[in-house]
C-alpha cells in the first residue's frame, strides 16, 4: 500500500505540473493518442490487465479543462471584446479610469439614450404599426398575384423601417444565391432580430409557435397576407404533423421560402451548434445563410436567461448600431445515401466556414438542460473500444 501511495503521489506531482501547463492551451489530439502518450511516459502499469492508473489523468485533465472553459457555456454569454466600445456591457467600471474617458462615456450615454433612443422607438413603433394594419388590410383582398406583390412590398418596407429603428447596417454577399420560392432557408441564430436582418432583402414564410399578447396580434395579422406556418403548442410536439405542414408549404412553388433556425436557440455569434434534423428530413433544396454580427458597435446576442424581450430590445436600441454581414451560400441538396443528420452537419459546416464561426457538434439545448446520457455513454464506449484495441496489439 505504501508503495502504491508513493507511486501515485509521484505521478500526481508530475501531472499536476503537466496539467497546469497543458490546460492553458488545449490540444487537438484524440483520446487514444493522449492515453498512449501517458502510457509511454509511464510504461509500468500499477494494476493488472490493460488498465493503468495513469489513464485516469486523461479524464482528470479533460474535466479540469471543462471547468476552466468548456465549449458550451461560453457560447451563451456575450462575446468578449479586445477593446472597450464605450458601452457599459463590457466593463461597468472601465469609464472611471480617467476623467477624459469618463467625459467621453457620459457624452456617449447622452447621445444613445437622449437622442438616438427616442428616434429609434418612433421608427420601430411606426414599422410594427404599419405591419399590423397593412397586413390586416391586405388580407381582405382576394388571393391573386396582385395581393402577393402588395404583401411582399409591405413586408419589406415595414422590416426596413424596423431595421432603421436599430440603426442596422447590413452587408449582403453573393445575392445571386438568394433563396428561391418553394425552398427552405436555414441560418445560424443569434437574436430575434435575425428575421428583420434577412427580411430586409426578401420575403420569407416564418415558422414558429403561436403566441399570445402583442406577439400573437402580429402573428395573426401577418398570416392574413402571407402563408406563414404557425403551430399550436400541442402540434409542435408532433414531428409528423410539423413535417407534413412544411412539405405542403414547400411543394407550392408560388409560396415564399421557409425561414428556419435549426439550432433552436440563440448562440452568441462565435460558433454554430448542432442543427436539429427535422428541417432536413423534408427532402427539398436547402438554401444556407450565414449571419455574422460585428460586436464592436453593439451586442446582438439575446441572453434570454438574463434579459427579457423588452430589456433586450432596449439594449439594442441604446447600442451604437447593429452591423452585420449576410452571406447567401449556394443551394445544397441531400445526396444519395445521406441521412438527415449528416446532411444537417454538412450544411452547418458550410455556414460556419463562411461566417468564420466555430463548428460545434454540441446541442444548443444544453443551454437549459443537462447533458444526455448518450453523450456520457459515447465517451465510455470510446474508452472501452480503445482498451480492446490495445489488448489485440
Amino acid at each position: 500500500l505504501s508503495t502504491f501511495t508513493g507511486t501515485f503521489l509521484g505521478i500526481s506531482n508530475i501531472h499536476s505540473i503537466e496539467l497546469s501547463v497543458r490546460i492553458i492551451q488545449k490540444g487537438d489530439s484524440s483520446m487514444e493518442e493522449e492515453i498512449v502518450e501517458l502510457r509511454r511516459m509511464h510504461p509500468h502499469p500499477l494494476t493488472g490487465g490493460n488498465f493503468t492508473l495513469c489513464d485516469t489523468f486523461y479524464f482528470c485533465k479533460k474535466g479540469i479543462e471543462s471547468i476552466v472553459e468548456d465549449q458550451v457555456t461560453q457560447r451563451f454569454t456575450s462575446e468578449e471584446l479586445a477593446s472597450w466600445n464605450l458601452l457599459t456591457r463590457t466593463n461597468n467600471n472601465f469609464h472611471y479610469i480617467s476623467m477624459r474617458v469618463t467625459i467621453i462615456w457620459g457624452l456617449g450615454v447622452f447621445i444613445r439614450y437622449c437622442i438616438l433612443l427616442p428616434l429609434r422607438i418612433i421608427l420601430a413603433a411606426t414599422g410594427l404599426s404599419w405591419l399590423v394594419i397593412g397586413t390586416t388590410l391586405v388580407g381582405i383582398l382576394p388571393n391573386s398575384n396582385v395581393k402577393d406583390r402588395i404583401s411582399d412590398l409591405l413586408h419589406i418596407t415595414c422590416y426596413r423601417i424596423c431595421a432603421r429603428g436599430l440603426s442596422a447596417k447590413i452587408h449582403y454577399h453573393n445575392k445571386e444565391n438568394h433563396p428561391k420560392k418553394g425552398g427552405i432557408c436555414v441560418a445560424n441564430h443569434t437574436s430575434p432580430i435575425d428575421i428583420v436582418i434577412l427580411a430586409n432583402d426578401g420575403c420569407y414564410a416564418m415558422v414558429g409557435q403561436v403566441h399570445g399578447g402583442l406577439m400573437g396580434l402580429i402573428q395573426r395579422s401577418m398570416v392574413r397576407s402571407c402563408p406563414h406556418v404557425w403551430f399550436e403548442r400541442s402540434e409542435m410536439k408532433d414531428r409528423h404533423a410539423v413535417a407534413k405542414r412544411l412539405r405542403d408549404h414547400v411543394a407550392d412553388k408560388t409560396k415564399q421560402p421557409i425561414l428556419i433556425f435549426p439550432e433552436g436557440t440563440c448562440i452568441n455569434n462565435t460558433s454554430v451548434m448542432m442543427f436539429k434534423k427535422g428541417s432536413f428530413e423534408i427532402g427539398k433544396t436547402i438554401h444556407p445563410v450565414a449571419i455574422k454580427y460585428d460586436p464592436q458597435f453593439g451586442d446582438a446576442f439575446w441572453n434570454s436567461a438574463k434579459y427579457s424581450m423588452v430589456a433586450y430590445l432596449l439594449r439594442m436600441m441604446t447600442s451604437w448600431a447593429i452591423v452585420c454581414n449576410v452571406w447567401y451560400l449556394p443551394p445544397m441538396s441531400q445526396q444519395d445515401g445521406e441521412d438527415a443528420v449528416n446532411f444537417a452537419n454538412r450544411v452547418k459546416s458550410a455556414i460556419a466556414h463562411q461566417g468564420g464561426l466555430v463548428d460545434l457538434s454540441w446541442d444548443g439545448g444544453l443551454k437549459r438542460g443537462k447533458v444526455k446520457e448518450s453523450y456520457k455513454e459515447a465517451q465510455q464506449k470510446m474508452y472501452s473500444s480503445m482498451i480492446v484495441g490495445l489488448r489485440s496489439l
